[in-house]
């Protein structure tokens, strides 16, 4: 396994995208409205950043960005097999909020590990 992305939750995507082309000179390679958020990645070369904006006030970002403001929202793992990496996790006694993997952003299968059990990180497994 090897980190894939970090997402950061924010209330302005092409805002924040912009700051960070212009400051890091990143360059954005996918957009995408997905569910209930506009998503924006950006590649730095060795490291990818999703931005996450949401689209409704009730939505898993808008609640996020309610309770913790802009910032660091998860961390994502790239595996083989996201349904091997979910079992990897119960074997270890994890709490998976995902039980089976699930359609993610880009088109990649995704699914989520409890932050309580994670050290206070909420952990996306992707498998590309």
């Amino acid at each position: 396994m090897q980190i894939d992305h970090v997402g950061i939750a924010t209330a302005d995507a092409a805002d924040l995208g912009a700051l960070y082309t212009d400051l890091f000179d990143a360059t954005v390679v996918h957009e995408e409205t997905f569910n209930d958020m506009q998503v924006v990645f950006l590649d730095f070369g060795n490291a990818t950043l999703e931005l996450l904006e949401p689209l409704s006030d009730n939505g898993t970002i808008a609640s996020y960005l309610d309770r913790n403001g802009s910032g660091i929202h998860h961390l994502a793992v790239e595996t083989e097999s996201v349904q091997d990496a979910l079992d990897q996790a119960r074997d270890l006694d994890i709490r998976c909020i995902d039980e089976e993997p699930r359609p993610g952003a880009w088109g990649h299968d995704v699914a989520f590990l409890h932050p309580k059990d994670t050290g206070g990180v909420l952990i996306e497994f992707v498998e590309h």
